[in-house]
C-alpha cells in the first residue's frame, strides 16, 4: 500500500478511534487513554517537516474539536512533533541523512520503548497541566500523567504487537 495513503488512513482511524472510543472512557476519574499521539511516532522521518507539523496540529485540533478542550490537544501535539526529532538523535542515534532509512518498528525494544515513553509522557503532562492550569491541581497533573500514560502506553503496545507483521 502506498505510505501516504497508508498514513492518511492512520491520521481518519486515529481520529475516530479516539473521538468515539477512547474519550469514552475515563477509569477511576483519572485514566483516559489518548493513543492518536500514535500517529506522531509512526510518521516518517524523511517527509516534509512543515506538512508533518501542520498534520500534527490538525490531529490535536480536531480532538480539540470534538472533545471542547480549547486548544489544549493542538498544543501538546504539535509539541510533541516539534521536539520528536530531538529524541530520535538521542535515543536512536540517528541525524538527517538516516531519516530516509529510519522505521521505528525495526529500532531495538528498549529503544522504541524509551521514545514512545518520553514523548508520551511529555504531551500528557503538557495536556494536563493546561488542562488544570493551577499549581493547587499539581498532584493531580501527576496523578493524570502518570495513570493515562500507563494507559496509554499499555494500548499502544498490545495495538503495535498485534498489527506487526512477523518478520
Amino acid at each position: 500500500m502506498n505510505k501516504t495513503i497508508f498514513f492518511g488512513l492512520l491520521f481518519v482511524f486515529m481520529i475516530l478511534i479516539q473521538v468515539f472510543i477512547l474519550n469514552n472512557i475515563l477509569f477511576l476519574g483519572y485514566v483516559n487513554p489518548y493513543l492518536y499521539i500514535m500517529f506522531i511516532f509512526l510518521y516518517p522521518l524523511n517527509k516534509n517537516r512543515f506538512v508533518f507539523l501542520f498534520l500534527a496540529f490538525l490531529l490535536g485540533l480536531i480532538i480539540d474539536f470534538f472533545s471542547d478542550s480549547g486548544g489544549i490537544h493542538a498544543f501538546s501535539t504539535l509539541f510533541i512533533a516539534y521536539i520528536r526529532l530531538f529524541f530520535v538523535r538521542v535515543y536512536f542515534n540517528k541525524f538527517e541523512v538516516d531519516f530516509p532509512f529510519f522505521r521505528l518498528n525495526l529500532e531495538p525494544f528498549g529503544k522504541r520503548f524509551n521514545y514512545v515513553v518520553t514523548l508520551t509522557v511529555i504531551h500528557h503532562f503538557i495536556l494536563f497541566s493546561f488542562a488544570n492550569f493551577s499549581f493547587q491541581n499539581f498532584s493531580n497533573v501527576i496523578i493524570n500523567t502518570i495513570y493515562s500514560s500507563i494507559f496509554t502506553l499499555i494500548i499502544y503496545f498490545l495495538a503495535t504487537f498485534i498489527f506487526s507483521k512477523k518478520q
